[in-house]
């Protein structure tokens, strides 16, 4: 499988970072070696003193698809989840001045801690989904998936044009404003409504 994750998706999100609202998905991608499941710690990295949580809805596609049309890509997903998009932010500001690939401020080891997976049937309206996270207890990001800059079908679509989607691949489809820095000792929990579905560690 894959992990195949969605930047500036959210438009308050990509101003804080004071970066440009995309007009077409920015796209980047994680190995399987950075999924971090079960609420397993998080390691800190020691080649970076800035990590960053980035909280953000998880799709996970149940078939195959290539060159899927926007109107039938609801069909290629029937689950969604929490995940934690860990980056790496001196690493990423670095390679963003010298106009490098982000892979190492984003691909590292167990830098994408996922949920257990929810079917998408248990919510009336995929475009009203309340998500979260909190630090030490003190919510930090809280986001809606109406605010989605594309959604989850657009995202499909357009990933599809160029990546074979495959069974049990994960799509990261944003996250809203609200990030920031762990440490060592700090804990994460993370809900998708009231159903608390992220809990771990920073070790």
């Amino acid at each position: 499988m894959k992990i195949i994750a969605v930047g500036r998706n959210y438009a308050e999100h990509a101003k804080e970072l004071n970066n440009p609202v995309p007009v077409t998905p920015v796209i980047f991608m994680k190995p399987d070696t950075a999924i971090l499941k079960d609420n397993s710690p998080f390691y800190h990295p020691d080649f970076s003193e800035d990590v960053h949580y980035e909280v953000e809805v998880v799709l996970k596609i149940s078939k195959e698809g290539k060159h899927i049309s926007e109107k039938f890509a609801g069909n290629y997903f029937d689950e969604i989840g929490l995940g934690v998009d860990f980056t790496a932010r001196d690493i990423q500001q670095k390679h963003k001045e010298k106009g490098l690939p982000w892979e190492l401020a984003k691909a590292f080891d167990n830098s994408a801690p996922v949920s257990r997976f929810i079917s998408k049937s248990q919510f009336a309206d995929l475009y009203n989904i309340n998500f979260s996270l909190a630090l030490n207890e003190n919510f930090v990001q809280k986001g809606n998936t109406k605010d989605l800059l594309f959604s989850f079908e657009r995202l499909l679509a357009f990933i599809s044009q160029y990546i074979t989607l495959k069974k049990g691949d994960l799509i990261f489809t944003g996250t809203p404003e609200g990030v920031g820095k762990v440490s060592i000792g700090d804990r994460l929990t993370g809900y998708i409504e009231n159903e608390k579905l992220l809990d771990f560690e920073i070790k």
